[in-house]
């Protein structure tokens, strides 16, 4: 059997998949990266390891997310591309036609404008986290109410009262005074999720001409209250793809089989990987005025991988 792996390293979660030849599901895998990627990484290679059968041959590999420079050091990939181009082949293969791809994550969001299967504008959201998965899921820990029943209470809202949703502190200050004057708890769920969509669509959407079929993932898309949300926003049924929360995975692996095909070698290290002992560091390149900050991962001494500069200067061959 032949399989392609893609990795997706976030600021909140490390997501691992790997497809078969007919770009179907074989194992995925979705992890808290808790401030640790290396370790992150090497986990979810050894756990989804565990879910393959023995005969399976890894024939290509992809990175993505804002750690796919380390992961592509780490475990050896044959491609390495931004979270757009990845989440958008990963839509376009699940929900053929797609023309709006709206994806909120754990710390960032983003909204991607496809016509005729090509990207033709995006716009990312990384600066303020009001509306991504990590502020939702400190209101659920607030209100001591399961982060997977938090949209459940949403849909069964009757009055939802409106709630300011353009900065965190603003969000979460009017939903302790709408507490105090005594709205119910599936009221202020409601509201919370509709500024959320509010904020979302007049930030990152501000400008976007939203089509459907629209697509809807990242792991807040598991949440029914913002879906609902952003149907009532927009006036167009959401779409939610099976594997919503592995996205950008899937994206990376689809890649990955383009990529190599049938004539060129992975780069692939193997599972062994997941024994290795590796360390990462920083530092300065003063060879021009860039100043460039170089990152440089080692594995038992020997530099595995380098980036962050301008030039090739520091690259590892």
């Amino acid at each position: 059997m032949r399989g392609y792996l893609g990795i997706d390293v976030g600021s909140v979660s490390t997501n691992v998949v790997i497809l078969d030849e007919q770009d179907e599901m074989l194992a995925n895998l979705y992890i808290r990266t808790n401030g640790q990627p290396i370790k992150a990484i090497q986990a979810g290679m050894e756990l989804i390891q565990d879910k393959l059968p023995s005969n399976l041959e890894i024939r290509g590999v992809g990175t993505t997310g804002s750690g796919r420079q380390l992961a592509s050091a780490i475990v050896g990939a044959d491609v390495v591309k931004n979270e757009i181009t990845a989440h958008a082949v990963a839509a376009l293969n699940m929900v053929p036609g797609v023309r709006t791809i709206l994806e909120i994550g754990g710390q960032d969001s983003k909204i991607i404008v496809l016509r005729d299967g090509v990207v033709t504008d995006f716009a990312m959201n990384s600066v303020c986290a009001a509306g991504t998965g990590s502020f939702l899921d400190q209101q659920a820990s607030r209100l001591t109410i399961p982060i997977e029943e938090f949209g459940d209470y949403a849909l069964n809202s009757k009055a939802p009262v409106r709630i300011a949703g353009r900065c965190t502190v603003f969000a979460e200050s009017d939903m302790i005074h709408k507490q105090q004057m005594g709205h119910n708890l599936e009221d202020i769920i409601r509201g919370l999720s509709e500024a959320l969509v509010r904020n979302y669509l007049n930030n990152v959407g501000k400008g976007k001409e939203i089509l459907e079929p629209v697509v809807f993932q990242g792991g807040v898309a598991a949440n029914k209250g913002i879906k609902a949300a952003f149907e009532d926003a927009l006036g167009l049924p959401v779409q939610i793809p099976k594997y919503f929360n592995v996205m950008g995975a899937v994206g990376a692996a689809l890649l990955a089989k383009e990529y190599v095909g049938e004539h060129r070698p992975t780069k692939f290290k193997g599972f062994a990987v997941t024994r290795d002992k590796f360390t990462g560091k920083s530092f300065t390149c003063n060879s021009c005025s860039n100043g460039c900050e170089i990152i440089e991962i080692s594995n038992k001494q020997a530099i595995v991988g380098r980036w962050g500069g301008r030039c090739p200067r520091w690259e590892v061959s």
